[in-house]
């Protein structure tokens, strides 16, 4: 996890624990997206009180890669306040201007626009092992990842196109350079892979 995720989490650790229940949506979506083990979820849910639950995810979520942080936001859909009060705090931390200057080093008309099958496959071939973090907080699911895995197993580009396809050809006109240069800053990938790809 990013330390400015991970201290995030552990300054409003207290907040937190008294905000959420995380029994009935979050911890499931976590186990179902592979972030928890099913040892780690009996864990938390062997806690007494839904406030001691909930500090038992916020001690375990630090320790479970790139993938939790973004996931762990998806997962509050039903506290959305919570999840917009900590992208809030996320965008106005110390440091967090980079990614507005990232941002601004690409045009609006470039910004916008869906990436072409040609610039996919560039992308692909340039993303390491963060592939499956950043087709995760795209939104493809865990089960599309594996049929990616699956259907490509001696080759990790066409697995990583693959995937990158399925998520343009669902999202149509909203897939930009916008919403994947967001993904690849969640989950740390530097944007001059981006910048790289769309020269």
């Amino acid at each position: 996890m990013d330390p400015a995720h991970r201290a995030l989490l552990r300054t409003h650790r207290l907040r937190l624990s008294g905000e959420l229940l995380v029994s009935d949506t979050i911890v499931p979506l976590l186990f179902q997206e592979e972030v928890l083990s099913e040892a780690q979820v009996q864990d938390i849910e062997s806690q007494p009180t839904d406030r001691l639950k909930t500090l038992r995810l916020l001690d375990l979520l630090p320790t479970r890669g790139p993938r939790a942080f973004p996931c762990f936001l998806r997962a509050l859909d039903d506290f959305s306040w919570v999840r917009d009060g900590l992208l809030l705090e996320l965008r106005s931390a110390p440091g967090a201007g980079a990614t507005g200057e990232n941002v601004r080093q690409f045009p609006d008309s470039v910004l916008q626009r869906v990436l072409s099958d040609r610039e996919l496959s560039r992308l692909a071939s340039r993303l390491g092992a963060e592939w499956e973090s950043v087709l995760m907080d795209l939104g493809l699911s865990a089960e599309a990842l594996f049929r990616c895995r699956s259907d490509h197993q001696l080759d990790a580009h066409g697995a990583v196109l693959s995937g990158l396809v399925q998520w343009r050809r669902r999202e149509g006109r909203s897939a930009t350079v916008q919403r994947l240069l967001t993904s690849l800053q969640a989950v740390d990938v530097h944007t001059s892979v981006l910048q790289d790809v769309l020269m």
